[in-house]
């Protein structure tokens, strides 16, 4: 008796344990069988879907709520939100740039419907332009007359010494094949003709990817010539060339990302983190600002119009944070940062020394950001550089001084000092002074050169994404190299004065050159009125220098052929 009991009882606990299973089940399935009933198709996310469908469908029963004015997502939603961080993705360390991985991504980066003027200016916190279209599109008209007429002008017409295989960075030779291994036995995918680019086919410098003719362009007067029709391409490519793989650079005080493209070409990629109206706080250290995207975007067509020519080209373009990020990452500690906000929109912060934390996350609107892509200079193993310490450094403490400073005779000491006792190096750093002042950016603590050049090339403009922090407050500390060593180029002093007539005003010049990207405007007024008068600055500097030491000790003369050196006397 005692046993049957026992049994019956055994019998009812596995019972109980076989209903309270099912109910579980039931109640965790009815949320996806629910949602099935209404789409057709289940959203759960495997590795399997097409990149994007995870976030697309979470984000539609989010969006719902929204229109409706409804409360909290549902228990199960919020399950979701909750596990976002925590999926397993991928191996890859953030110091990898992913050079050898390409995984397919299905998004058409020319489908850029979610790219709407309204949006662009909701998100930037751009006021709407009143102004009638046909109004706007004349004007456009007659400023882009004046720009071509600016790169007509004969101090855009200057010619270089003739090249030779020690002035090129790279020495190409027309008949070279590609090895099929090399590119893994992918084909190089571009927009136009595929046959016109056969990975085993004979192939000339022609019909190479942009950023691979940029990098052939490069010589030891410059990073690109001035009409090559090959930057306008690559600037094209940086805004429409799919993405194929993202990964943190290693690194740097705020977050950089790494992109590759289906041309196999990578650009640097920095996120919109303020609205084109904001300044830097007055209370802000240099070295504790943020990194600006729409400045790394006008220093290059600030650049280009100095006709420095010494940035690598830079294009703005909205990504898909969902798309082009998130679901290609092989960066694991990068993917473990995105989340959804409260206001349900997809954020990451990633990883680097400052600004990155939830507090400073990045946010899209749903899941769409601005940045500024970088076209990559050659690899280091290809073409190394060598970095120097800029003499004009600043302290980077919030007490002490830098030398250049507490003495006004530090020039001198530069003078003597090599490479600065002789050749264009000391010209070219005052050019990037003046570059610097135009912008506002403070934070120039080194400058590049290519190794194979010596010290008888130009210096490379990298990092500007502290500039255009503040329109209302010109830093004249920026101009102490041009007012302590008093001189310049003397096609850059011209150019200057060109840039400051009427008819080839800077700030109409910016203006227009930078409609040309994507996310115009990226500057707003106020920071293109600033540029003219800081330019009118500069010439101030340079006519009290030649007013006290005579036009010949202060403007090198750089435009009978031979570049401009600095002899003993001048010195």
């Amino acid at each position: 008796m005692k046993m049957i009991l026992l049994r019956k009882f055994r019998v009812l606990i596995l019972m109980v344990f076989l209903v309270a299973c099912s109910m579980h089940i039931m109640i965790d399935l009815l949320p996806k069988l629910e949602r099935r009933g209404n789409s057709g198709c289940s959203c759960s996310h495997t590795p399997s879907e097409e990149p994007g469908d995870w976030a697309q469908k979470q984000l539609q029963p989010l969006q719902q709520q929204q229109q409706q004015q409804q409360g909290w997502p549902n228990k199960h939603t919020l399950r979701i939100l909750q596990d976002f961080s925590n999926e397993p993705n991928s191996n890859v360390s953030s110091n990898s740039l992913e050079k050898n991985q390409f995984p397919p991504v299905g998004h058409n980066p020319n489908e850029r419907s979610s790219r709407q003027p309204e949006h662009q200016a909701a998100q930037r916190g751009d006021p709407k332009r009143h102004s009638p279209p046909d109004v706007d599109e004349q004007q456009g008209v007659k400023a882009l007359v004046r720009l071509a007429a600016l790169y007509e002008h004969p101090l855009f017409q200057t010619t270089l010494p003739a090249l030779t295989d020690e002035d090129t960075l790279f020495n190409v030779n027309t008949d070279i094949r590609f090895d099929p291994k090399a590119a893994e036995d992918q084909e190089w995918h571009v927009d136009g003709d595929a046959e016109a680019f056969s990975p085993t086919g004979a192939l000339t410098a022609d019909s190479y990817p942009n950023w691979l003719r940029f990098h052939i362009g490069i010589n030891r007067y410059e990073l690109y010539s001035r009409h090559d029709p090959v930057i306008d391409g690559l600037l094209k490519d940086l805004d429409a060339q799919k993405i194929t793989s993202v990964a943190m650079k290693s690194g740097g005080t705020q977050l950089k990302l790494i992109m590759t493209f289906q041309n196999y070409g990578q650009a640097l990629f920095k996120p919109m983190k303020q609205t084109r109206d904001q300044e830097t706080p007055p209370d802000f250290f240099y070295f504790s600002d943020f990194e600006r995207h729409n400045a790394e975007i006008a220093a290059f067509h600030l650049d280009r119009i100095l006709d420095f020519r010494r940035v690598p080209p830079v294009a703005g373009r909205l990504v898909n944070m969902t798309k082009e990020i998130k679901d290609i990452t092989k960066d694991k500690k990068l993917w473990r940062t995105f989340f959804i906000s409260p206001a349900n929109n997809i954020c990451f912060y990633g990883e680097c020394s400052y600004y990155c934390s939830t507090e400073h996350a990045l946010c899209g609107k749903p899941d769409q950001i601005e940045g500024s892509l970088a076209a990559f200079l050659p690899d280091l193993a290809l073409a190394k550089r060598k970095t120097w310490r800029n003499p004009w450094r600043r302290s980077y403490h919030k007490r002490k001084k830098a030398e250049w400073e507490v003495d006004p005779d530090y020039c001198e000491e530069v003078k003597q000092t090599p490479p600065y006792d002789s050749g264009t190096r000391l010209l070219d750093i005052m050019d990037m002074t003046v570059f610097d002042f135009l912008m506002g950016n403070m934070d120039r603590h080194h400058y590049e050169t290519f190794e194979k050049f010596g010290n008888e090339t130009f210096i490379i403009h990298l990092d500007n994404g502290r500039g255009f922090g503040k329109h209302s407050h010109d830093e004249v500390s920026i101009l102490v190299p041009l007012s302590q060593c008093c001189r310049v180029k003397k096609s850059t002093h011209l150019r200057l004065q060109l840039l400051a007539k009427q008819e080839y005003l800077l700030s109409s010049m910016m203006a227009q050159s930078l409609l040309r990207d994507h996310l115009t405007p990226i500057l707003i007024q106020p920071h293109l009125d600033a540029m003219d008068r800081r330019l009118r600055q500069v010439l101030t500097v340079l006519a009290d220098c030649i007013e006290k030491e005579g036009y010949s000790n202060v403007v090198a003369d750089d435009l009978q052929g031979e570049p401009a050196h600095t002899s003993p006397r001048q010195r």
